[in-house]
């Protein structure tokens, strides 16, 4: 898969400003709203935001680290590769969300959560957005970074992004469906 580098980034972007424009929305609702559960294994709003803060926590680092170190100018064209494309596609959001089991240490479920894991969420993503105009200046193919679950497989930094926006976006239409039949 080939894309055009700045326009991904722009792409990916948009919908980081999207996710951002949800989340910072969401600190009108009250706290019950917030908390509130369809069932007790399910996750509530503030643990669905939770969840993309833990992956925020090790990724920003990680592509921060990647970017500053990197030697690589930047490309016109990016082309994904099938681990990228598997793994971006595995975590992208889709109608009729599959669900996936979650590593335990993601897992915010039952966690004690308030408005702060809201700013966190949203002061990780303007992290984002300005690791993604930063990224304009280096390779997307040629620079690569670890993943969550092993140090040893490494994902083109292009992949990286569009697996952590595309993740962040999937959990954030969770908590939209979780406010909504709070609503109802």
């Amino acid at each position: 898969m080939e894309l055009i580098s700045i326009q991904l980034l722009q792409d990916l972007g948009t919908l980081t400003a999207r996710n951002l424009n949800y989340v910072t929305q969401l600190k009108n609702e009250s706290s019950t709203a917030l908390h509130w559960k369809a069932h007790p294994k399910s996750w509530s709003v503030l643990e669905c935001v939770a969840h993309l803060n833990r992956y925020g926590d090790f990724y920003i680092p990680e592509i921060t680290k990647r970017i500053n170190k990197s030697t690589h100018k930047n490309s016109k064209v990016f082309k994904s590769n099938w681990l990228g494309r598997y793994f971006s596609e595995a975590v992208s959001y889709k109608e009729d969300l599959n669900t996936m089991k979650t590593f335990k240490s993601m897992n915010p479920l039952h966690s004690e959560l308030n408005e702060s894991t809201l700013e966190k969420f949203i002061d990780q993503q303007h992290q984002i957005l300005d690791l993604l105009k930063k990224a304009k200046n280096v390779n997307l193919d040629k620079t690569k970074t670890t993943i969550t679950i092993s140090k040893f497989i490494k994902l083109k930094l292009g992949d990286t992004f569009r697996v952590v926006i595309y993740h962040n976006e999937r959990h954030i239409k969770q908590a939209e469906k979780v406010l909504k039949k709070y609503n109802e």
